[in-house]
């Protein structure tokens, strides 16, 4: 039976978040600069978002690019950008024909504009499709967004649209960039990391977590399988005892 087939089809994730790391370690190991790691990191983005679409996912967020990621070299900083047009222009058709939705989380102003002006259109393009919500998190920080959503919230509230006493886990996510997506149920790290790297802090606080040795560009369908299946064999308690469950 492969992995795969032993995967329980009622208990997946609604929502999986991956931190795609190792791209330039991988690129190291074989002797090459940071950007043949990313370029081929893609092929992994490509194959991961198709096997949740096959698995019928519902959500899958993917950390990109992180504002810290502005501080890197200027030559490998212009060349992820490079790459992200290039990638967007070349797969909104694939996600059209395999019915996904595309979303964009982050700072996007941060961006050059052509990039802006791709994922505006690739947005645009994919918003009827049904299928899978491909979210990406670009010049992301979660702690960003929690301080711009604490601003949003003092304006409403300055401007006499919310009062204190008011504010809620369910107002407060309204505020954040994934306002109106679930949390996720699960978080994958690749590279042998063990951080969070200031990823969706606010929302993975139930998340189950699953590292692995896996450098991004060599992460596949199996692995995405092996963490599934890791998944399933955990109890999601929220706070409460076995028995309660």
């Amino acid at each position: 039976m492969s992995l795969k087939e032993k995967l329980n089809a009622e208990k997946l994730p609604r929502h999986i978040a991956i931190i795609m790391d190792g791209n330039g370690r991988w690129a190291k190991e074989k002797g090459k600069d940071r950007l043949f790691g990313h370029y081929n990191g893609v092929e992994s983005v490509r194959n991961i978002v198709e096997g949740c679409a096959e698995l019928q996912i519902e959500y899958l967020t993917l950390y990109a690019f992180s504002t810290e990621n502005w501080d890197r070299p200027k030559d490998e900083v212009t060349g992820l950008m490079e790459l992200l047009v290039k990638t967007i222009r070349t797969e909104v058709s694939t996600l059209n024909k395999n019915n996904i939705r595309l979303h964009v989380i982050g700072n996007i102003d941060l961006l050059p504009e052509n990039a802006q002006k791709e994922l505006n259109e690739a947005c645009e393009e994919t918003k009827s499709n049904t299928g899978l919500n491909l979210i990406m998190a670009l010049s992301y920080s979660s702690r960003w967004e929690i301080v711009n959503a604490v601003k949003n919230i003092g304006k409403e509230i300055k401007n006499g649209k919310i009062e204190p006493n008011e504010i809620t886990d369910e107002v407060f996510k309204q505020h954040l960039c994934t306002a109106g997506f679930p949390d996720p149920e699960l978080m994958i790290r690749t590279s042998g990391e063990y951080r969070i790297s200031n990823f969706l802090l606010y929302q993975l606080a139930y998340s189950e977590l699953y590292f692995t040795e896996t450098l991004w560009p060599d992460f596949r369908k199996e692995n995405l399988y092996k963490a599934l299946l890791d998944y399933q064999t955990r109890e999601r308690r929220f706070g409460k005892t076995s028995e309660q469950l």
